[in-house]
């Protein structure tokens, strides 16, 4: 039988670099008060040796476990797995937060919680009882949920509220949903349109809210009616669907529509060349996420470029601060997001209705 092959540890790269356990640890984990030709050492030491860190051994050795807890709504994240609409707006978020916490010698756990559960309190309490998490990430609607935000305080547990930049507990991390929309309405406006509708996203989303506010911003500044260019959907296909269908069939259409996400602007484009309409030359289409399959679609959408993998590894990163004292708990990040523009903009044609 062959012997298993013995485990390196901490104490095997201390000796390999010369440096007593305590250096090797802050090197680990990027402490402060090591020389840069120490830590030079030490990290060549890890190499040669091929030491991983163990958790369990850190967890034991002090009172952090080095992982992160991020939370996702459950109803909606299911739903989309289970409908195979894609859920890229998860895989940014972790993307983003595995390859920071991977860097900073930390590990996340990704956790589905239903927002509107009467029992959401004894969920989130049980999984920081099973898992004892340094920080969580709060990811919409969660972000605004004052049950939650008020419980992980009162845990004095680090948090970042990612989407949200309502006053409150917690570190707030914004992608400028406000600032997105004026931008991608300025854009329609520069192009020439003067009739450009919105599809709204749930209410039960403080972004849905954000985003009505940067545009009626843009068309106010131009000097343009918002009247009758509002449609609520709720971010799904259907609903996106039943808000194109109440923006295309009114006496005067809009030449241009912004929707607050990829489902409903796919709805929106199904919609109007069901109507007949030609995009862009008839209508200018918009979407917020810029999700893989919107390059793919015909013509492929210009579309509001949100930063999530960037957010999520700030939100990481002053998580892990936070933990050493290096960042402050309540603090408000903006990330902007850009515009990626495609070939569903366009001016509108001549002799459009005003």
């Amino acid at each position: 039988m062959a012997r298993r092959r013995q485990a390196v540890t901490i104490k095997h790269v201390a000796a390999e670099a010369g440096v007593s356990l305590q250096t090797v640890s802050r090197v680990i984990h990027n402490g402060p008060n090591v020389r840069e030709a120490v830590a030079g050492r030490v990290k060549a030491a890890i190499d040669r040796l091929g030491y991983v860190p163990s958790i369990a051994a850190q967890r034991m050795g002090g009172s952090r476990s080095y992982l992160i807890l991020a939370l996702n709504d459950r109803d909606r994240t299911i739903e989309d797995w289970r409908q195979r609409q894609g859920t890229d707006w998860v895989d940014q978020m972790l993307l983003g937060g595995m390859l920071k916490c991977a860097e900073r010698g930390y590990r996340l756990i990704f956790e589905l919680v239903d927002t509107h559960s009467d029992h959401v309190e004894r969920e989130i309490m049980a999984a920081l009882a099973a898992l004892q998490p340094d920080g969580v990430i709060l990811t919409p609607p969660h972000s605004d949920n004052g049950i939650i935000t008020r419980l992980l305080a009162e845990q004095e547990i680090p948090f970042a509220r990612i989407g949200s930049l309502q006053p409150g507990p917690g570190m707030a991390l914004s992608m400028d949903d406000e600032g997105a929309a004026r931008l991608a309405t300025t854009r329609l406006i520069e192009l020439g349109h003067r009739r450009i509708g919105l599809i709204a996203g749930s209410p039960e989303y403080a972004i849905s809210g954000l985003r009505v506010a940067g545009w009626r911003q843009a068309m106010a500044t131009a000097g343009l009616p918002t009247d009758g260019l509002l449609a609520e959907g709720d971010f799904s296909y259907a609903s996106g669907r039943s808000a194109a269908e109440m923006l295309l069939r009114a006496p005067i259409i809009p030449t241009a529509i912004i929707a607050s996400n990829d489902q409903m602007a796919l709805a929106t484009l199904e919609y109007a060349r069901h109507q007949g309409l030609n995009i862009p030359d008839d209508l200018s289409l918009i979407s917020f996420d810029n999700t893989p399959i919107v390059r793919f679609t015909h013509p492929p959408l210009t579309a509001v470029d949100q930063p999530i993998a960037e957010v999520t590894s700030r939100a990481v990163a002053q998580i892990i601060d936070a933990q050493s004292g290096l960042a402050v708990l309540d603090t408000a990040t903006v990330v902007p997001a850009g515009l990626i523009e495609r070939g569903s903009t366009a001016p509108p044609r001549p002799g459009s209705p005003e």
